[in-house]
């Protein structure tokens, strides 16, 4: 279920355009160096880590809608996979060992959470089945490991921290909530089908998911205008969530475009990524 194209790219990116863009706003040159691997691999086997939680904690929900996840056939035991998360949580944490104490305990703090998370939804009905509940509890984990990438950079003395890493937090947080409610917006959803559209009606979830677009173009328009044209590349990506906007609400059927979705998230982290090298 965890799919190295989707998932490694998404980590990949994340944590260049985050690294870069921290680094590139101190008006320093920035390169990817040993340490930006360490961050890189760190943030993929934590994603590992938090997919294993998810197929664990969703098993009774996946007997009856995910009949092929591999826990409901019994491809792998609840044994062999709380034994693969105990060895990623050993890994990652000598990963940042050879950075700073201050690394490890904040990627420790983010599996920790998600372990936290797999008991808070077995306990709390509300919290497992109340879908933007579920999200409000969930999110922070993501927001953790984006601390971790820029919290290691303060730590190393890479950066020093101020409002531009707020910002930074905000803008992937955007990126991240606009793929994750395109992903879950259909105009017509199962019985039981865990989507926000399902909550709040098909166009005010597409009204949310553009929003969140809408939300991390700001956030770079405010973090880069200063620097020209160079600074507002990335912005580009907008005519996708404009195009995905657009096709959701004129066809009146299906779900919301996810290629237009993960264009936006992919385009805008490799634009930031570029734009880190090219600007100072």
């Amino acid at each position: 279920m965890f799919r190295p194209h989707i998932y490694a790219t998404y980590g990949l990116l994340w944590v260049l355009a985050l690294e870069g863009s921290a680094v590139a706003l101190t008006g320093t040159a920035w390169r990817p160096s040993g340490a930006t691997w360490v961050r890189v691999v760190s943030v993929v086997l934590a994603l590992l880590f938090l997919r294993m939680l998810d197929e664990e904690k969703d098993l009774e929900y996946d007997r009856v809608h995910h009949p092929d996840r591999p826990l409901v056939t019994g491809a792998i035991s609840v044994v062999e996979l709380r034994g693969a998360v105990a060895a990623i949580t050993v890994v990652v944490a000598a990963l940042n060992a050879t950075q700073s104490a201050t690394a490890v305990l904040l990627v420790l703090a983010a599996l920790g959470y998600g372990i936290l998370l797999a008991v808070l939804e077995r306990l709390s009905a509300p919290v497992r089945d109340r879908q933007l509940l579920n999200l409000a509890v969930t999110y922070p984990v993501q927001l953790l490991l984006g601390v971790y990438v820029y919290g290691s950079l303060v730590a190393a003395g890479t950066v020093t921290a101020d409002w531009h890493g707020a910002v930074l937090l905000v803008l992937c947080a955007c990126v991240f909530l606009h793929v994750e409610f395109a992903r879950k917006t259909a105009w017509e959803a199962e019985p039981g089908a865990r989507l926000y559209s399902a909550r709040i009606g098909p166009r005010r979830s597409a009204g949310v998911t553009a929003g969140f677009a809408a939300g991390a173009v700001g956030c770079q328009v405010l973090l880069f205008a200063p620097y020209g044209p160079l600074g507002l590349l990335p912005c580009l990506t907008a005519a996708l969530p404009v195009w995905g906007t657009r096709r959701f609400l004129a066809t009146r059927r299906g779900g919301w475009p996810l290629p237009a979705a993960m264009g936006f998230v992919v385009g805008t982290y490799l634009l930031l990524a570029v734009e880190a090298v090219l600007l100072p």
